[in-house]
């Protein structure tokens, strides 16, 4: 197997086995409906027998019903009906006393509770309570038990039957009064246990629907009860019943539907920018495929309550990490694909991400730095509540909406505690992010230092070819903080023999003191100049810069000849056959900054020889640089199209009549005579 084919295929293998083992194994409910809307399906029949599940609606209120009436808890006490029968039994009431006992046993027997105890946790008088006797509690009504006053009355009736008399002032003063009292005890305690848990468990059903019972019609409209019907077979059918058919035909579907999918991811990249298939960007690019993927697919298992949770548009800012918009967009759709497909708000889900991520990759230009990026995060909040809530006005989606605004803040919080993946995954994946290259680009690093101190002419060049790239690649919409960084340190290897090049020559300017160059032969005047690229390499492998800061320095000066000592040689005979030893050993320019840093290295190079300062110099200046490098093939592999390379060139002819513009000469001033 070819290296190239091999990097593509492996990433894809190992995505394609995490998104089959991931993939729900219960088929999804083949119908979509809405309330209120016609049901476009044929006539469904139950398969199955099913509970109808209360509404989220329905539950609160019961709750709240229940929440609000208590049922008050009693403990009925054996020692204060004994205590009082006893000293009833020593009244003096003649022969009156048998029957009061008799009568108050039974009463007590009944239960007496306190006229007002029952009303403590409820507005009005319940109509049950619970009692407990003897280590068991149970509920009677309110109607099979006396209230105090109540008790008392049914004592005074049942004596006045037997004596005939009103007995009243005598049971006053002989204190049988004081000896009927409550013997059924309120427990405010076990009352608010038994409180909170009769409202926790209502019951969450509220009928049964056999199999082979209607469902609802062809053509009928989706009414509030046919639709709470639907929502509870769906989701029996999803829990409990599942797929239906061979569970071979399960595992072709997942095995298509993954591999569509890879497919998918595969065409993006190639249409894009198919040269991510040759570096390391590319089983980044899949790893944080795979973060999106795979963590739809877990959490769609693990309850769907939790895919607000999750920051989906840090997948989005991880890519516009490393990556073109061109190549970020379709990769980030890609990874959302398992959420639209499985998820049962799967399109609500679907667009609530991608309008964020795009809107997140906007703000994250702005937003990237320190406590900046929780702004980037707010905006986030904002484009997911605004598009949820848009989605619950239209009746789209169900939930509790303050539940789902918090997951949603969490989530998008979220993204910044995530984002610093990024360094992790630029050392693991050797790539450098927009944060590193703005690191790269300080002067003030020790490496940029040390240049300045041993080659203060290449430092200088350095800079004026960092600011003419940078004029280039946003005028084309390159990535000007990557090119920027390439110019700064293109020509690094250049400190280890900075008089070898004519920039640095004042170092040492004085007079009698030889040139570099005098007395070597133009192969060995060559030989040392191209070996600044070889040197550039191994200063910045030794500092551990970026692989793509170290193809800038291979390419800046692609596969060309030492112009100058190579036209000294021919002129002193050399044999043009051997040309390759004055042919630089690096690689042709693939990307659009790698080519605008040749050329804005060439320009700023030879612009120093230029003798006339006037826009048609400057054009046939441009050009003739342009040309050499396109005639010397230095373009063949390039991704940059005519009309990009013509306006780099524009904007190179415009650049050197700013740096080259004419001055106003200010008169000599005449000083007085003394």
């Amino acid at each position: 197997m070819k290296k190239g084919l091999y990097r593509i295929a492996v990433p894809l293998g190992i995505a394609f086995l995490l998104l089959v083992l991931l993939m729900p194994r219960n088929a999804k409910f083949a119908y979509d409906y809405r309330k209120g809307r016609t049901w476009k399906y044929e006539t469904l029949y139950a398969q199955f027998d099913f509970p109808i599940y209360k509404t989220e609606e329905q539950m609160r209120e019961e709750r709240g019903e229940a929440s609000s009436e208590a049922i008050p808890y009693y403990k009925f006490s054996d020692e204060i009906t004994a205590r009082n029968l006893r000293a009833a039994e020593r009244l003096e009431l003649g022969n009156l006393r048998s029957a009061v006992v008799s009568s108050m046993r039974a009463i007590y027997q009944k239960g007496v509770m306190a006229d007002e105890g029952s009303r403590r946790h409820s507005s009005s008088e319940p109509d049950v309570i619970y009692v407990q006797r003897d280590k068991r509690a149970v509920k009677y009504p309110t109607s099979e038990v006396y209230r105090l006053t109540e008790a008392r009355s049914r004592l005074l009736s049942d004596i006045a039957a037997v004596s005939g008399a009103n007995v009243d002032s005598l049971f006053r003063a002989a204190g049988v009064y004081d000896l009927l009292v409550p013997n059924l005890l309120f427990d405010e305690q076990t009352t608010d246990l038994v409180h909170a848990e009769s409202a926790t468990t209502v019951s969450p059903t509220s009928g049964y629907v056999n199999a082979g019972q209607l469902i609802v019609q062809e053509g009928e409209i989706v009414t509030a009860e046919i639709a709470q019907m639907l929502d509870s077979y769906k989701r029996e059918f999803e829990a409990n019943v599942g797929y239906l058919g061979p569970p071979a035909l399960l595992l072709v579907g997942n095995l298509l539907i993954a591999l569509t999918i890879l497919v998918l991811l595969y065409l993006s990249i190639y249409f894009n920018n198919p040269r991510i298939f040759e570096d390391s960007r590319f089983p980044y690019l899949v790893v944080v495929f795979l973060l999106g993927a795979v963590a739809s697919l877990i959490l769609i298992r693990a309850g769907e309550r939790f895919l607000l949770l999750f920051p989906f548009t840090l997948v989005a800012l991880l890519l516009q990490a490393f990556m073109r918009n061109r190549v970020v967009v379709p990769v980030y759709v890609v990874s959302l694909l398992p959420l639209l497909i499985f998820s049962h708000d799967g399109v609500v889900l679907f667009v609530m991400y991608f309008v964020a991520g795009m809107v997140s990759i906007l703000a994250f230009r702005y937003f990237n730095r320190g406590w900046k990026q929780f702004i980037t995060a707010l905006i986030t909040f904002a484009v997911l509540a605004l598009v949820y809530l848009g989605f619950r006005a239209a009746d789209m989606v169900a939930g509790n909406v303050w539940r789902a605004l918090l997951h949603l803040f969490i989530g998008s919080m979220a993204t910044v505690a995530g984002y610093p993946l990024v360094y992790l995954f630029e050392r693991l994946f050797n790539l450098v992010s927009n944060s590193r290259l703005i690191e790269l680009c300080d002067v003030s690093n020790p490496l940029i230092r040390e240049l300045e101190q041993k080659a203060p002419g290449t430092f200088q060049h350095s800079l004026q070819v960092m600011n003419m790239v940078d004029a280039a690649a946003r005028a084309i919409g390159a990535n000007a903080d990557l090119v920027r960084a390439g110019a700064l340190y293109h020509d690094i290897g250049k400190m280890n023999n900075p008089l070898c090049f004519v920039e640095n020559e004042s170092l040492v300017a004085r007079e009698g003191v030889p040139k570099y160059h005098a007395g070597l032969t133009p192969e060995q005047s060559a030989h040392d100049i191209i070996r600044h690229m070889q040197d550039g390499v191994e200063i910045a492998r030794k500092n551990h810069l970026p692989d793509a800061i170290v193809d800038f320095i291979r390419s800046h000066h692609g596969t060309t000849t030492t112009g100058y000592f190579y036209s000294q040689f021919l002129r002193d005979g050399g044999d043009p056959a051997l040309a390759g030893e004055f042919r630089y050993p690096g690689i042709k320019p693939v990307s659009k900054e790698q080519i605008i840093l040749m050329l804005c290295d060439s320009v700023e190079a030879a612009s120093r020889t230029l003798k006339e300062f006037t826009p048609e110099a400057y054009s046939a200046f441009v050009e003739r640089i342009v040309s050499g490098k396109m005639d010397e093939g230095q373009f063949d592999r390039a991704d940059i199209s005519i009309s990009e390379l013509g306006t780099v060139k524009e904007t190179l002819k415009q650049y050197l009549a700013q740096i080259h513009h004419e001055r106003i000469v200010y008169p000599k001033q005449k000083t007085k005579k003394q």
